[in-house]
């Protein structure tokens, strides 16, 4: 707040004056909050202990469990270790819906075995469950899951003690899902995607990897998004300490580690989930219809409870502790914000966010959550899924926003998948590219990308296999000709560059995009014989230097190395220079280098004059056209071009490509 107690969101955004009393009420709903969970001189970091508490852990006489079961009757531990009895070992209720039960002896239960806990619900039912704080969960050969015993008593050898995200560094990130990353019709597994995976993410000039599908999911083709227990790394792609392990690697590389976080809802399923775990609907979830989200057929959290604030708080400090993640990108905040989880509506003007639609325990929620990342560990990335554009999403919470450093700028990807689908070339709009590109609040940092794991999926298409189509099959290699190919590759780099070049503070992109990788994700199902042809990467493709895969691949490592060089997307909104439909070209300045794009598919540019040249020398330090990258060879980069005072400069700028441009001396030696 200014000295006259005025939000700085509301400097920032002047047009949300008619909402003053809805962020102020935000800002007061939030510090009520806090009074309410935290005892005197308690901090979030201190509350969000849960994993250090519940769960099963050893003592010095043997074990202790205890469980957070607000409406059950009774709870018994069983397992392997009693034969699966479901009446010896009971818990006693300590009050307030927590139970305990001491287990004495060094073999009362082994390292590896596995346990459920059998709930008596408020009606008198039975019911086994997966204890709702377990740490490692298998699936047997019949489907059913249980929790395992994995509690080492030496520590995990860590490396990674001076590991620290550079808070300031703009995050470049490779969006990835370990089962995927084997080249073999198989679910990978941590330590292969360790072996074979991060070395191409650090020689592609990533610094972030965002892992997907951690958070034990019964069901592998939800791509991890249909959560079951929230603090199991899944156990498909191997231990928790191989996950460690590969946390572990990427930090010894410089790698930030991203955790692809769901608090947004959960799987409905009560065998293998926490849904109905005491026996009741609403424990963690809302009661009635409103706890069932209509499009995701999942389980809709119920913010406003202290047992659920704190259940999925402990759970972001677990990851943060325990698997030394870096930050999280927050998923399906939309559906969080709104009471309607966003679904239809149209964000088109400021009532749409302060409304009896919004829901404002989600608000106050995702407020404590970035507090807590960032408290528990500064420097932490916090990274919203949110296609609303909410006021004040990327403000720190005492400045009336939510607290996220990043917002993901879901816009971009539509625009691109729009214009192909029903666009011509030739009417391709600049304007609006450009606008898509920078749109965004004051002070509001975005993450922008062209294409995600989303534009994969089936049903979808990446945007190489829409350009390319069945022409992929067959074109791909270096030696053949193929005009659908040679437009397929020029428009895939120039959105890629364009994307990289103007759009936001930080970028993404999704395995094997980078390559322009063919085809499609479908998981294994019944629909495709329980296939795993589409659901992994075929590194093989990039790595023939026959193919012209390769070139794609070669393309973007160097975009990315050159843009992080001269910290392009750290260096805020760039300078349009030049916009012009007809001839279809866009030109704008940033950090020092200037970008020229000529979309139009037919008109080269012989004496293209770039007004507003910054007066000196120039030189292209990078081209779609290189035929290092599949391009004609038509831009020589080896002309040294002169601005003169107000000038402006000419160049030839071919027809569907782009160059960038650097400041040089008269020999062409960069400065």
């Amino acid at each position: 707040m200014d000295g006259q107690g005025k939000l700085r969101i509301l400097e920032l955004n002047p047009q949300l004056g008619a909402f003053e009393g809805d962020l102020n009420w935000r800002v007061a709903r939030y510090s009520q909050r806090l009074g309410e969970l935290l005892s005197p001189g308690q901090t979030l970091s201190d509350f969000a202990m849960g994993a250090h508490y519940f769960g099963l852990h050893r003592t010095d006489r043997g074990w202790v469990y205890r469980e957070w079961a607000p409406g059950a009757q009774a709870l018994h531990l069983t397992g392997e270790f009693n034969d699966w009895n479901r009446e010896s070992h009971p818990l006693r209720s300590l009050g307030g819906g927590s139970w305990e039960i001491d287990l004495e002896g060094e073999d009362a239960i082994r390292e590896g075995s596995l346990y459920k806990v059998c709930v008596t619900g408020p009606s008198g039912w039975k019911e086994d469950r997966i204890p709702l704080y377990a740490n490692y969960v298998t699936e047997d050969e019949n489907h059913n899951f249980s929790a395992r015993v994995f509690e080492h008593r030496q520590p995990f050898p860590w490396t990674d003690r001076n590991f620290r995200r550079t808070e300031n560094l703009p995050p470049v990130i490779y969006e990835a899902h370990v089962g995927m990353g084997t080249e073999e019709e198989r679910v990978g597994t941590y330590l292969e995607f360790a072996r074979d995976v991060l070395p191409r993410v650090k020689a592609g000039g990533y610094n972030t990897i965002q892992l997907m599908a951690i958070m034990e999911h019964p069901y592998y083709g939800s791509f991890g998004y249909q959560v079951s227990n929230f603090f199991a790394a899944s156990s498909r792609f191997g231990t928790p300490d191989d996950l460690k392990t590969l946390i572990n690697t990427a930090h010894s590389m410089g790698i930030t580690v991203l955790l692809d976080l769901v608090h947004s809802h959960a799987v409905k399923n009560t065998a293998e989930g926490i849904n109905g775990f005491d026996g009741t609907p609403y424990q963690f979830f809302k009661d009635g219809d409103a706890g069932n989200h209509p499009a995701w057929d999942s389980k809709v959290f119920d913010y406003g409870k202290n047992g659920v604030v704190h259940f999925l708080l402990s759970n972001i400090r677990f990851w943060l502790e325990e698997y030394h993640f870096d930050g999280f990108r927050f998923d399906g905040v939309t559906s969080m914000l709104y009471l309607d989880h966003g679904l239809g509506t149209a964000f088109t003007d400021d009532h749409k966010y302060f409304s009896m639609n919004t829901d404002i325990d989600a608000v106050t929620y995702l407020q404590l959550a970035t507090t807590l990342c960032h408290e528990f560990r500064p420097g932490s990335l916090c990274v919203a899924e949110d296609m609303s554009a909410m006021p004040g999403i990327c403000l720190p919470v005492d400045q009336g926003g939510i607290g996220f450093d990043y917002r993901l700028n879901l816009g971009v990807p539509d625009f691109f998948i729009r214009t192909i689908k029903e666009k011509r070339d030739g009417d391709w709009s600049m304007s609006r590219m450009f606008w898509e590109l920078i749109a965004r609040r004051p002070e509001e940092k975005v993450i922008t990308y062209a294409e995600c794991h989303d534009q994969a999926l089936v049903g979808d298409k990446t945007i190489m296999f829409r350009l390319a189509d069945k022409e992929m099959y067959f074109c791909m290699d270096r030696a053949s000709e193929n005009y659908i190919i040679d437009r397929a590759m020029a428009l895939h780099k120039m959105i890629r560059l364009v994307t990289m070049g103007a759009g936001g503070d930080g970028y993404l992109n999704f395995m094997g995009n980078e390559f322009g990788h063919p085809e499609w994700i479908d998981f294994p199902r019944e629909g495709n014989g329980w296939s795993f042809a589409h659901a992994r990467r075929l590194w093989s493709l990039a790595d023939n230097e026959l193919l012209r895969y390769s070139l794609l691949r070669d393309f973007d490592r160097d975009v990315v190395h050159l843009l992080r060089r001269y910290n392009v997307s750290g260096c805020g909104v760039p300078d349009c220079i030049l916009q012009h439909e007809q001839n279809q070209l866009l030109v704008f300045r940033r950090s020092g280098l200037v970008f020229a794009f000529n979309f139009h598919p037919e008109w080269s540019q012989p004496d293209f004059l770039i007004p507003r040249m910054e007066k000196g020398y120039w030189r292209v330090v990078l081209t779609t056209d290189d035929p290092a990258y599949g391009g004609f060879g038509n831009v020589d980069d080896e002309v040294v071009y002169r601005a003169g005072e107000g000038t402006g400069m000419k160049i030839y700028l071919p027809a569907r490509s782009a160059v960038v441009l650097a400041l040089c001396d008269e020999e062409g030696k960069l400065i």
